[in-house]
C-alpha cells in the first residue's frame, strides 16, 4: 500500500473551506486505498483528516513527539501511533514512511515540514513528490516565492517544476502516477 504524508494545521483555520477540503482529501486517500501518515494529533485539521480516513475504512499511522503526547493531543484510535523523542525524528520518520508529501493549509509548522520535504528531495534524501494543496489560493505567495528563487538563481527551473501547487484532487493522482524524482543536485566547486 502506498502511503501519503499529510502536513496540516493543529487548528481548523477561520474559513470553513479548509475543513471541507481536509475532509475531501481524507476521503480521497481512503477511496484510493492509500495509507495516511500524519502528525498523530486529534485536534484541528490533523484530527479531521485522521478521523475521516478512519471513518472511511482507511489506514492511519500517526507520528508524534513525546512532548505532544504529554500535552494529551495524541489521537486515541489510530492503527499505529509512533512516539518520537522530538520533532526532527518525527519529520524524518514521516518522510521515510510515505510515498508522497501533501501540505494542506496550516501554520509555520506545516510550512516548515513541507519545505523540509522539498529541500530533502533536492539533495537526494526524499524521493517523494511534494504537493502544496492550494485550497482557496492559500499557498499562492509560497508559489511566487519559489518562482523568485528561480529568477534570482537559487533554484533551477527543473527543480521548481518538481514542486507542485495543486487545487484539485484529480491533479494529485496525476502527479503521484507520473512523478520522476529530480536528479540529485551536484555542487560546483
Amino acid at each position: 500500500m502506498k502511503r501519503i504524508a499529510v502536513y496540516c494545521g493543529a487548528s481548523r483555520g477561520k474559513n470553513p473551506i479548509y475543513e471541507t477540503h481536509a475532509i475531501m482529501l481524507a476521503k480521497w486517500i481512503a477511496s484510493h486505498r492509500y495509507g495516511l501518515v500524519y502528525g498523530g494529533g486529534k485536534i484541528g485539521l490533523m484530527g479531521i483528516v485522521a478521523d475521516t480516513v478512519l471513518n472511511n475504512g482507511g489506514s492511519v499511522t500517526g507520528i508524534i513527539p513525546q512532548f505532544l503526547v504529554d500535552r494529551e493531543i495524541a489521537h486515541p484510535r489510530l492503527d499505529q501511533l509512533i512516539v518520537t523523542e522530538d520533532m526532527d525524528v518525527r519529520k524524518k520518520k514521516m518522510m521515510e514512511l510515505s510515498d508522497c508529501c501533501i501540505a494542506l493549509p496550516g501554520g509555520p509548522g506545516t510550512l516548515e515540514e513541507i519545505s523540509e520535504a522539498v529541500s530533502w528531495v533536492r539533495v537526494g534524501e526524499n524521493d517523494s513528490p511534494c504537493i502544496f494543496y492550494n485550497v482557496n489560493g492559500y499557498y499562492d505567495l509560497v508559489a511566487q516565492f519559489f518562482d523568485q528563487m528561480v529568477s534570482e538563481g537559487f533554484l533551477t527551473q527543473e527543480d521548481r517544476a518538481k514542486v507542485f501547487f495543486i487545487d484539485a484532487l484529480d491533479e494529485i493522482e496525476k502527479v503521484i502516477s507520473s512523478y520522476q524524482p529530480p536528479v540529485v543536485r551536484k555542487y560546483a566547486k
